[in-house]
């Protein structure tokens, strides 16, 4: 019976590599500077990871931190999920070498690619399986190992992105717990693809093309995206109010995604959400994609602004275009 159960977020966790690539390294490597980036972006730092660690290592870390927060233990998880656009290799799943690694025995465990949308995405399924009963716990991960797509002699993208793993354990609630997921919504628009892509190996490159190194780096349309992720972010918030029949003033943290201060910015100002009621660690960071909303919760989380029982707002766009929004009461 769908809707038989509810969701709630039992644990959380983030892993950040301990290199620090600077803006003040960046200036030796591309024409810009630190003033440049701070006052478009917001980022000051990213963080990359080592030459031998894969993606799914730097998963391990951020679900072995949720694990332990939500007081349980690899054998009580029923599946694995990944959001990731940089996974170990094209096949199999970053998700099976992370149930390898967990040691995990004979559960279902996949990648979902929806880009920087990709944590909510899975977020969203989770709580389906939840909701129907078909699952108790859920291990739901969004991580990256972006540095390694990143053409670092194009300043439009190589100042943006970082590496890095959150990761949510999603339970099964007590019929009297309040502190649940209420609602996702999820959308797409594919007829915008082509303003951030990753072409890779993809099936749409012929095996006569001439070989482009570029097209093994992240490309995108700096000035398109931002217009469309201010919409569709400011578009997710608010459906996710009406239908919950919430307002601005009743929802205490908002999580975006963190690509940049003045997307944040632009859709705190369309519903007057405070500055100071945006969760904000892109400084730190930078874009990790996929993973940036799970870390820079578990962030808030450790710091004391995210307690138990508040309502968070979560919201993400990515290329595809994909954007949703998570409603919950933490």
């Amino acid at each position: 019976m769908v809707g038989l159960y509810r969701s709630r977020v039992a644990g959380v966790g983030s892993y950040l590599p301990e290199k620090i690539l600077s803006n003040k390294d960046l200036e030796q490597m591309v024409d810009t500077n630190d003033q440049w980036i701070v006052e478009r972006t917001g980022i000051e730092r990213r963080h990359i990871a080592a030459p031998d660690q894969a993606t799914s290592d730097l998963c391990l870390l951020a679900s072995q931190k949720a694990l332990e927060d939500a007081k349980l233990t690899p054998s009580d998880i029923d599946l694995i999920i990944v959001g990731t656009v940089s996974g170990d290799r094209q096949m199999p799943s970053t998700a099976c070498y992370l149930q390898h690694k967990l040691g995990c025995s004979n559960i279902m465990a996949f990648d979902l690619n929806a880009a920087c949308s990709g944590f909510i995405y899975s977020i969203s399924i989770a709580d389906q399986f939840i909701r129907t009963g078909v699952y108790k716990n859920i291990l739901v991960v969004g991580a990256e190992v972006l540095h390694r797509y990143i053409n670092y002699k194009d300043r439009e993208t190589c100042i943006l992105f970082g590496d890095g793993a959150g990761a949510w354990v999603v339970s099964r609630a007590e019929s009297t717990d309040k502190n649940v997921i209420a609602s996702s919504h999820m959308h797409a628009d594919g007829g915008l693809s082509e303003l951030l892509t990753l072409q890779g190996n993809g099936s749409l490159l012929s095996t006569s093309e001439t070989p482009d190194e570029n097209k093994n780096f992240v490309q995108m349309k700096g000035r398109e995206i931002f217009k469309n992720a201010v919409r569709t972010m400011a578009a997710c918030c608010k459906e996710a109010m009406e239908h919950n029949q919430v307002n601005p003033d009743q929802i205490d943290w908002v999580v975006p995604h963190q690509a940049n201060k003045r997307i944040i910015e632009a859709v705190a100002d369309q519903f007057k959400f405070p500055m100071d009621r945006m969760v904000v660690y892109l400084n730190e960071t930078g874009n990790t994609s996929a993973a940036t909303i799970p870390i820079a919760f578990d962030w808030a989380v450790k710091n004391g602004k995210i307690q138990r029982g508040q309502q968070i707002l979560l919201t993400a766009f990515g290329a595809g275009l994909t954007s949703g929004s998570v409603l919950l009461r933490y």
